[in-house]
């Protein structure tokens, strides 16, 4: 039996925002009023429990999923718009997005990567476990990898044992961006 500490509201809008929707979508999938899902989140109403299985089933849940706080953690959401992303750099001139917040039991690891002019991963090589690759899609980055330097421009790609040292630069005078994963998490 669960407990009455559930908050449903908080509940709901986290379902909603796994899924990837706004209120007023789940509104319309689930053929209620929007005003209904803003309510419920605020927790100004409660929801019978068939007004909740209705609105779960526009996402689609099941109840028993909704109330299951395993089911709904952070690492089983699928959808992560941009402002949700996880920074995980420390200065203004390298941003690393992350896609999810905590990795630990997941494989993978994709980010987005951005490097100002001249700015670089730091002076030292890195060195981790693992795998990475990756695409340019704006700019062009200076890539060393056991010694070998190469520049790659919009459109090139990567793909490396992670043991190898390596680093990475910005070597160009325009913002370069990169779409990377790497495997395990090293962040």
């Amino acid at each position: 039996m669960q407990s009455n500490s559930i908050d449903i509201g908080k509940r709901l809008a986290s379902a909603r925002k796994m899924f990837g929707h706004t209120q007023r979508a789940l509104a319309e999938k689930a053929g209620v009023n929007h005003s209904t899902i803003s309510l419920i989140e605020q927790n100004r109403i409660s929801p019978s429990v068939g007004a909740l299985k209705r609105i779960l089933d526009g996402l689609p849940m099941s109840l028993s999923t909704f109330f299951n706080e395993e089911e709904l953690s952070p690492g089983e959401r699928f959808w992560f718009p941009r402002e949700e992303l996880t920074n995980i750099s420390s200065t203004d001139a390298v941003s690393l997005l992350q896609v999810g917040g905590n990795l630990s039991g997941r494989a993978l690891q994709v980010m987005h990567e951005t490097f100002q002019p001249g700015a670089d991963s730091g002076p030292a090589m890195l060195t981790h476990e693992g795998e990475e690759a990756g695409f340019v899609t704006r700019g062009e980055i200076e890539l060393t990898v056991a010694g070998e330097r190469r520049v790659l421009r919009q459109g090139d790609a990567y793909y490396f044992r992670s043991s190898l040292p390596h680093r990475f630069r910005n070597a160009g005078e325009e913002i370069a961006e990169i779409i990377s994963a790497c495997t395990p998490p090293t962040f």
